[in-house]
């Protein structure tokens, strides 16, 4: 989303002039980068089980799983308050108005609400780890949304690692022998697969104008302003989804569902909250990683994600875990540390152009 040290993204000079986080140490960088990544696996993880659980306890609506993706937004407020907009953090002297931002979140509301849908549709006719593992094609996606709006080139090692994390994904939803939940017909899973799959599509295309709305629009590099982004699209699309879920009306049998879920009322709602929570979490770890590193390393981390969630969803639900999901895991995994190793190579590379410029200033103002 802002100018950040990926040199794949920039050019050194411009690197060198804006990124703000060339003057962390090292460990303090890959701290921060590691704290994203553990909101984005584990709050990713946590909520796709609880989305799974939703349908198989009893839960039927759709409208209601697409609400509860972006509904724990008020959560963000908290970290918000605590923060506060950093007065030299802008590269530029002018912010846009206030008819642009309320555009732009807007529309991008509007995208998350209906990607959200999607995932909602795919979730309840697939099982959680043959849909967290055909969620993972969004890596490949990513990649021509970033080629045609963030600039974005490839290394060698980004190549591979897209190549292995798409083929690892490609593995599991050619040869996933584990079949869909109880009661779903051939159509409603090739219906669950085809929303997946859009999903993930749209999915990309978020994160990509996510980015270039940080580099173009809001030009700022504050943690404040990625959670500001992130609460007012969150807003929106839980208007559309609150919409929908009336418009539809679904809203009618909630109060049935509630009563008919089989660990209980109380269990219902929890599930619900907890659902919201944990979205929030790893929302939280996609935009901080956009925000730190760029679009195609949260997406890169998002599928690592993705490839370990079925993991979980062996134990939880004893979803089949044969030797092709295995293999698919491992690639995810060699995949995963390709992209790591180039963004060690970027982070180096970054930081001695910052001192080269650095000693060449001190130098000249001798």
């Amino acid at each position: 989303m802002t100018d950040n040290l990926e040199p794949i993204l920039n050019n050194d000079k411009n690197l060198v002039s804006h990124s703000p986080f060339l003057r962390l140490k090292s460990w303090q960088w890959w701290l921060l980068v590691a704290i994203n990544i553990f909101f984005l696996i584990a709050g990713q993880a946590a909520a796709v089980l609880l989305g799974r659980f939703y349908y198989d306890q009893g839960g039927n609506s759709k409208w209601m799983a697409t609400l509860v993706q972006t509904a724990g937004f008020p959560i963000l407020f908290i970290p918000l308050f605590l923060l506060h907009p950093s007065q030299d953090a802008s590269t530029s002297s002018t912010s846009p108005s206030i008819k642009t931002l309320a555009l732009l979140y807007f529309v991008l509301g509007v995208l998350v609400a209906g990607d959200n849908m999607l995932y909602s549709v795919g979730l309840l006719y697939l099982s959680a780890s043959t849909y967290s593992l055909i969620c993972a094609t969004q890596l490949a996606f990513n990649a021509v949304f970033s080629y045609f709006f963030n600039s974005q080139k490839f290394t060698a090692l980004i190549l591979n690692s897209v190549v292995i994390l798409s083929l690892s994904a490609a593995l599991i939803a050619v040869n996933d022998g584990s079949e869909g939940p109880s009661g779903v017909s051939t159509g409603k899973f090739l219906l669950g697969f085809l929303c997946t799959l859009g999903a993930s599509a749209l999915y990309s295309l978020l994160l990509s104008l996510m980015q270039l709305s940080f580099q173009k629009v809001l030009k700022k590099e504050t943690f404040y302003v990625v959670l500001e982004m992130q609460i007012y699209t969150s807003i929106v699309a839980s208007c559309v989804s609150a919409v929908g879920l009336f418009a539809s009306g679904e809203w009618k049998s909630l109060h049935h569902e509630m009563e008919g879920f089989n660990n209980g009322r109380v269990s219902y709602v929890l599930t619900l909250v907890w659902t919201a929570v944990t979205w929030q979490v790893c929302a939280v770890g996609v935009v901080g990683l956009i925000f730190v590193v760029s679009s195609l390393f949260s997406n890169v981390i998002s599928t690592l994600s993705l490839a370990v969630t079925p993991l979980a969803a062996l134990v939880v639900f004893h979803d089949k875990m044969n030797g092709v999901k295995v293999i698919a895991m491992l690639l995810a995994l060699c995949g995963f540390a390709s992209y790591i190793y180039q963004n060690y190579i970027d982070d180096k590379k970054a930081r001695r152009s910052h001192t080269d410029v650095q000693e060449s200033h001190d130098y000249s103002s001798c």
